[in-house]
């Protein structure tokens, strides 16, 4: 049988044609790999948080937390991080930014995984219950509610905004001294966060007053006023006998004191010493800064802010958010010297 003898060309050319699949084969082998182990490969992962802080993916065991639903009246056992997507959902609107979302995500789970490490309860008789879902703790939406707030027509977008919250920050709590803190947050400051000890009597290092200026040009609860009769202050603050319309005195109205955040530490009324806090609780005002003016037996206070003014500024986090910080930086601002990590390294060998 005859043998056929390539040429030089044709013997080149089968070289150079293997060498290019060789070369083809490794590019669609190495591509993938390089995707999966390189940091610029994994741009979803690199915008979670979890992973940016722990430096490392704890598995988190499903946790379980017994919500007092105040509807229908019962203790519902809700899965952690839907708990945290439906707190997320009641305490801050939707229309934010994702980034204030997050932040508000990882104060939500903080605040839970607290209470949880702490053996905290609700004290409602009869339930096991950790929370209710009220502002006495925090507030909470379930699906079906949320449903009904948004209507069918925004309900899965809103909530895929949502879940992209809570995913990006799945599992991590804001930490200080190795511990959750106490992840205090509000509406709308007025312009200043305040000291803990100056609201609660209680000073802890990473609740510390700080600039807030974003809220007086967003929010719509930066100013609010209350008009109520001699008669109801009187009655409202425990008087004997009406406060005098004269500021000052012994009797009148007077600021005492003043915070560091710019709020009513303390002040006189009736005679009484009062601090701003009971002030504020005892005639449902917005907030402990405030003004008064008297007219025709009428008192009318004017508030700056809305709510107590400790911890992170809602409407102050999306200011900011707006601003391009992330949810690290806003929540990094409005608590002192925290850090983040994931909570599973927190309950390792403990039992919910």
């Amino acid at each position: 049988m005859m043998k056929y003898k390539l040429s030089r060309t044709q013997t080149a050319w089968i070289r150079w044609l293997s060498l290019w699949l060789l070369g083809f084969l490794a590019v669609v082998l190495l591509v993938p790999w390089l995707l999966v182990s390189s940091p610029t490969g994994e741009s979803e992962q690199g915008k979670k948080i979890g992973a940016a802080e722990s430096g490392a993916h704890p598995s988190n065991e499903a946790v379980m937390v017994q919500v007092h639903l105040s509807g229908s009246q019962a203790t519902e056992a809700i899965e952690l991080e839907s708990y945290v997507l439906g707190v997320v959902a009641a305490e801050m609107p939707i229309e934010f930014e994702p980034e204030a979302l997050k932040a508000q995500a990882l104060a939500a789970r903080t605040y839970i995984v607290r209470r949880l490490l702490n053996g905290e309860t609700a004290n409602m008789a009869g339930t096991a219950a950790v929370v209710t879902d009220t502002t006495q703790h925090q507030a909470y939406l379930t699906d079906e509610e949320l449903k009904r707030r948004w209507g069918p027509e925004k309900y899965e977008s809103n909530r895929s905004k949502l879940r992209q919250a809570v995913e990006a920050t799945r599992g991590v709590v804001i930490t200080y001294g190795g511990q959750p803190i106490e992840a205090s947050y509000f509406s709308t400051s007025n312009g200043y966060t305040e000291n803990s000890e100056d609201y609660w009597n209680m000073k802890l290092p990473y609740l510390r007053s700080v600039p807030s200026p974003w809220d007086e040009r967003l929010s719509p609860k930066y100013k609010d006023s209350v008009t109520i009769t001699a008669k109801e202050l009187q009655q409202k603050l425990g008087l004997p006998s009406a406060v005098p319309a004269a500021t000052g005195g012994k009797s009148g109205l007077s600021v005492l004191e003043r915070s560091e955040g710019q709020r009513i530490k303390r002040l006189t009324a009736g005679g009484r010493t009062f601090t701003g806090r009971e002030f504020r609780e005892k005639l449902g005002l917005a907030s402990s800064q405030f003004q008064w003016s008297y007219q025709s037996g009428k008192w009318t206070f004017t508030t700056t802010g809305y709510g107590h003014g400790v911890g992170m500024s809602q409407w102050g986090a999306n200011g900011m958010a707006k601003e391009g910080r992330t949810a690290k930086e806003i929540i990094q601002y409005y608590y002192t010297g925290v850090q983040l990590e994931q909570a599973a390294n927190l309950w390792k060998g403990k039992s919910f």
